[in-house]
């Protein structure tokens, strides 16, 4: 036993030399100050490249075109030229190629092409631009929905164009067309259930007021300051179907049924604007706002 303990102690304490080649010792010694002076070079490497030959501005990324101001003179030219060109009478030949006259200039045909049938006539009964397009700066195409007597709801294209002189003029001749495309209607969905029954009445008696336009029933459930133009149409609510937040504790979209003294029903929605004042509920605007 004695004699093991000092044979442990002399393993325990015994030193191992590794050699290692010298430029290794001097490299890992050093390589701190290389990685120093590498960092600086690069450095001023960076600085003289931006000096010499500093990086062009990225183009700014281009914009949509600006839509094309509306020109509500074009627009009703075209219209009254689709009222003329889509209303004849067979026996009167005369007077309708009179009333295009104005429209129609050296290079177009008499009646702008038109050419009317042995008997008969057509009248419209109202006409709408419902679609415009600007195919070059000045020039508008539009779209003319035409309810006619005879051929039902027609769709007529017609150019117009501003001229240097700012007169209006046709640039072509007309064309018939298919409707602007459309869905069926969509309804909002998800919105919120109106569960403040303080509010709900307050509603309820607003919108009471409103359809029946008495103006001074209604002021007491107006907020200071709110402005209402009332229907030109005086009607009896008969009941509320609906009450949704359509931006939760700012305004509620009602839904309601009504009908008129004719006794003609109607289901109709509105959005009313709404606020809380000293523990109040009050009506701040109903679906439109007069000053716009």
């Amino acid at each position: 036993m004695s004699g093991t303990a000092p044979e442990a102690a002399r393993r325990a304490s015994r030193v191992t030399l590794t050699s290692r080649p010298w430029w290794l010792i001097r490299l890992s010694c050093e390589a701190p100050r290389y990685l120093v002076f590498a960092l600086c070079f690069a450095g001023l490497a960076a600085s003289a490249r931006f000096a010499i030959a500093p990086p062009s501005p990225q183009a700014a990324p281009a914009t949509a075109p600006a839509a094309a101001p509306a020109d509500p003179a074009a627009a009703a030219y075209a219209t009254l030229f689709a009222r003329r060109y889509l209303s004849w009478n067979a026996a009167e030949p005369q007077a309708g190629a009179q009333s295009l006259e104005p429209f129609l200039g050296p290079g177009m045909e008499p009646d702008a092409g038109r050419v009317l049938p042995p008997a008969g006539e057509q009248q419209v009964q109202w006409a709408e631009v419902v679609q415009a397009r600007e195919p070059q700066r000045g020039e508008h195409i539009y779209t003319v929905a035409a309810q006619t007597d005879r051929a039902g709801l027609l769709y007529l294209t017609v150019g117009v164009m501003r001229t240097p002189e700012g007169t209006l003029a046709i640039t072509g001749y007309p064309a018939f067309v298919g409707a602007p495309a459309s869905a069926p209607a969509r309804i909002a969905a998800h919105l919120a259930e109106l569960s403040e029954p303080e509010l709900a009445t307050v509603v309820a008696r607003a919108l009471r007021n409103y359809l029946a336009g008495s103006s001074s029933e209604l002021a007491a459930d107006l907020s200071s300051g709110a402005r209402v133009s009332l229907p030109g149409i005086a009607l009896d609510l008969d009941a509320v179907q609906r009450l949704s937040w359509s931006t939760p504790h700012r305004s509620v979209l009602a839904v309601v049924q009504a009908h008129d003294g004719r006794g003609l029903h109607y289901t109709l929605a509105y959005e009313l604007d709404v606020l809380r004042d000293q523990g109040r509920w009050e009506i701040s605007a109903v679906q439109t706002d007069p000053d716009a």
